[in-house]
């Protein structure tokens, strides 16, 4: 395809299959309501007439406040059926965090529903560039479309896909990482097709008969990818829950839904295996792959889940600057511990603070290069400049590579730790406390001692019904002695209720270093 050649993501992803025969098929279940790939395309439609009557045009940002229902999915592909450009922000949001988006991204209109939609609407009247704030096309029981906003809803004739060009933008991620002021990584409609053919059929094969349930979100771009695109790719079904998904809501979601992939954070897997005889009281036996992202997936996770459950859990690495994963375990090719190979179609340097390449076992940082990189942050020149690097990307981690090309996540860049001139890894000191059958969690950042050097310091979240106390802190120790190098050895270990996290499930280590 010659890159002026008119393509439009909308009309690939949805008006695709209703043109090629595949309209009756499924493509949402949520909450009692189904939704085939027709219903989705004349939705898609109308609310397209209705935002192109709130001034939406061409390369106009939309700002979506929404949580997972199908409503998402109509308002997504509407804006980028426009020409416009999606932006899916967190709805957990305060209303001043909400009014730095708007500000940042100079949206013309908000589509927002649920909690949300008031904290929006608190802060309009002090948002310059927005012009209208819209509810979104809900679904009632009937599986039909409620339009709260006025607009024009059309005679039901479909909306043409506006002149597009692959390398147009049509989707913004807001991304801080693990820590700083949110930045919009962009990317373009043919980012899309790439990312779902390089890892949603490349690496996890989904196929039209997957059922696909995923806990993290559609409003960042892992459960983007996850429960939009990667379904819509070839016509299988997503599920969707509106709620925040804990261990007892995924358990039963999986039992009731029978989705054939699971996608979470480890920190989920590791509360559902604290769900006591849950291989006796719920059935996942529909499942035919878990994978596992957003932080390093500490091994005795990944060996509980197999004996409990019989699945291995695919470990796979990506960023919103990457759209989705570049690194991934191959599903019966899974190598403990690691964070896979290259995803085929990417490119990987590993380096040393000069930029020199490192040898295979050595920890370098990770740069990639593929299809689906972004090219730059919205209005964030210095940040464009030290993370792009011509078509590489430097993406933050610290990684070591094997013989065999399989590479092992060290930790953040800002999270390294060098005590005694040689890096500590926290992933790997946080790996093997998982390991004590009293921990449920644990995070390692480095604190300053009294010379001003920075130590790590351990982070623990004790399982329920284990009491905290001076005796267990010296037993974990005693736990470590063995299996690390005594420089790695935590300098204190501080017993808390919970870790400070992203809403993508990320951990902030800053935060526990700002504690303390």
């Amino acid at each position: 395809m010659a890159d002026r050649e008119h393509f439009n993501a909308a009309a690939f992803f949805v008006d695709r299959h209703v043109a090629e025969g595949r309209g009756a098929r499924t493509a949402f279940r949520a909450d009692g309501v189904v939704v085939s790939y027709a219903q989705l395309a004349r939705r898609v439609d109308r609310f397209a007439r209705t935002l192109a009557a709130h001034d939406v045009e061409l390369e106009n940002r939309v700002l979506l406040v929404l949580e997972d229902t199908p409503a998402f999915a109509v308002a997504f592909w509407a804006v980028v059926k426009l020409g416009a450009v999606a932006v899916p922000v967190n709805t957990l949001l305060t209303a001043e965090e909400y009014r730095f988006l708007l500000d940042d991204s100079r949206a013309k209109v908000a589509v927002v529903d649920g909690a949300a939609a008031d904290r929006v609407r608190a802060i309009r009247d002090r948002c310059p560039f927005l012009r209208h704030v819209l509810s979104a096309p809900h679904d009632d029981a009937r599986s039909s479309v409620a339009f709260d906003a006025p607009g024009d809803a059309g005679s039901g004739t479909p909306a043409p896909a506006a002149a597009t060009v692959r390398e147009d933008i049509m989707y913004w991620g807001y991304t801080s990482g693990s820590t700083g002021e949110p930045k919009a990584a962009v990317h373009s409609h043919k980012d899309f097709v790439a990312a779902a053919d390089m890892v949603g059929v490349g690496v996890f094969g989904i196929g039209p008969d997957d059922v696909v349930f995923s806990a993290s979100k559609m409003f960042f771009a892992f459960g983007l990818g996850n429960s939009l695109y990667f379904p819509a790719r070839v016509g299988a079904t997503a599920v969707l829950v509106r709620e925040r998904i804990d261990a007892a809501r995924a358990f039963d979601v999986i039992t009731r839904e029978r989705p054939t992939v699971f996608f979470t954070v480890p920190t989920l897997y590791a509360r559902m295996l604290q769900v006591e005889d849950a291989e006796a009281r719920f059935d996942l036996s529909s499942l035919r792959l878990c994978v596992s992202s957003g932080e390093a997936l500490p091994p005795a996770i990944f060996d509980a889940w197999q004996k409990r459950f019989g699945h291995e859990l695919v470990d796979v690495v990506g960023s919103t600057e990457a759209l989705h994963d570049f690194l991934a375990n191959r599903p019966g090719a899974v190598r403990r511990g690691s964070a896979g190979r290259l995803v085929p179609g990417f490119e990987a340097r590993l380096v040393d603070e000069a930029g020199m390449p490192v040898p295979d076992g050595t920890v370098g940082h990770l740069f990639i290069k593929g299809e689906t990189t972004s090219p730059y942050y919205w209005n964030r020149l210095e940040r464009t400049r030290a993370t792009m690097h011509g078509p590489w990307l430097r993406t933050g981690d610290m990684l070591w590579r094997d013989a065999d090309g399989y590479f092992y996540f060290a930790g953040r860049a800002d999270d390294m730790l060098k005590v005694a001139g040689a890096w500590v890894s926290p992933a790997e000191i946080e790996g093997h406390l998982a390991e004590h059958p009293a921990v449920l969690e644990a995070a390692v950042a480095g604190i300053p001692e009294e010379d001003g050097l920075p130590r790590p310091h351990a982070f623990v979240v004790l399982r329920p019904a284990v009491p905290p106390s001076d005796a267990l802190a010296r037993e974990l120790l005693d736990f470590l002695t063995p299996r690390l190098a005594s420089y790695k050895l935590p300098r204190r270990i501080c017993f808390v209720a919970e870790l400070p996290k992203t809403a993508t499930g990320k951990l902030q280590r800053v935060r526990l270093r700002a504690a303390e």
